[in-house]
């Protein structure tokens, strides 16, 4: 008897507005990138005792038995927190083979779309699939171990798979965009690990509240607005967001000059607006297309962009 293996899959994502401004309580706003994936196969382990887990990531030169790996390292997380959310303490043996077209360290949300696939392939394989809720809260879980204070914007809207507003400790609300949003994404190529900025910003915050709560406040303002104008197809308006977004992310101390010439050299080939997008010091920048994307690709490959990937958010 053969049996069929489990798969799950998940997005990349990007945030659009309130990247670090959403930890300290302000809205963000993030969509799905569905040109990248992460991927979950599990199959049965033959003549293995029950409860026997072994994983694969080729990618990152994993290739081993679960009880071999750190109980931190974030594909053993995952695969806890999905057994505990399933209740099941010694599952049928399994190799779950994990792969990903998401770069790592980018601000596309690798670390939560690893854990969203497995999740899902694992827990559908074992014959009781998570619901989407707590395939949300197993990846935020393993996000805690290595982000420290993550808002939770990155599990909740490569689980919900549609554009999300997130205010942290509040119910998620997923919204329609009004017209299709025409994105260049563009890597850097220098790596952003998010706890890093994200403590910095803490440390800032502590040594000057007010001025930094007045930054947070005039981001959350912004990310109001720009959901209004998203859900109304108002991509002049939303571009010009973008912009005033990323002048308060330099305010933050958490651009670069390899990010400034990138929004520089999108807006001079005409983007609509442009921002880094995440962590910040690095990873992406995000452009909203006006019209032909190629043109804009061009330009930031031309400005040192290690690469560039055109989506679109319907």
């Amino acid at each position: 008897m053969s049996m069929p293996a489990g798969t799950g899959a998940a997005p990349g994502k990007v945030i659009l507005f309130g990247e670090h401004a959403a930890v300290y309580g302000q809205p963000a706003i993030a969509v799905p990138v569905q040109q990248v994936a992460a991927r979950a196969l599990v199959r049965p382990l033959f003549n293995a005792p029950s409860g026997r887990i072994r994983i694969q990531a080729p990618e990152v030169g994993v290739d081993t038995e679960l009880d071999q790996l750190d109980g931190q390292h974030p594909l053993a997380a995952a695969v806890r927190f999905t057994l505990e959310a399933m209740g099941v303490q010694h599952p049928l043996a399994v190799t779950i083979k994990v792969s990903s077209t998401i770069p790592v360290a980018a601000g596309l949300g690798s670390g939560a779309a690893v854990s969203v696939a497995i999740a899902r392939g694992l827990s559908g394989f074992l014959g009781h699939p998570l619901a989407d809720e707590q395939v949300s809260a197993v990846a935020f879980e393993v996000e805690k171990i290595h982000h420290g204070t993550p808002s939770g914007i990155d599990n909740t809207v490569i689980t919900y798979n549609q554009p999300v507003y997130f205010i942290k400790g509040q119910p998620l609300q997923t919204f329609r965009l009004g017209a299709p949003l025409n994105l260049v994404i563009a890597d850097t190529g220098v790596p952003s690990p998010t706890k890093i900025t994200v403590g910095d910003v803490r440390a800032a915050w502590q040594a000057e509240p007010a001025r930094y709560e007045t930054l947070f406040a005039e981001i959350g303002e912004i990310t109001k607005a720009a959901r209004r104008a998203l859900e109304q197809g108002d991509m002049g308006t939303v571009g010009e967001l973008m912009n005033q977004n990323h002048a308060l992310l330099q305010q933050l101390n958490v651009s670069s000059p390899e990010l400034d010439a990138l929004v520089a050299a999108a807006r001079g080939a005409g983007a609509l607006g442009a921002k880094l997008s995440g962590g910040g010091r690095g990873g992406n920048l995000i452009a909203l297309a006006a019209g032909d994307p190629a043109a804009l690709q061009t330009a930031l490959q031309a400005a040192g962009a290690s690469a560039t990937l055109h989506t679109v958010v319907a």
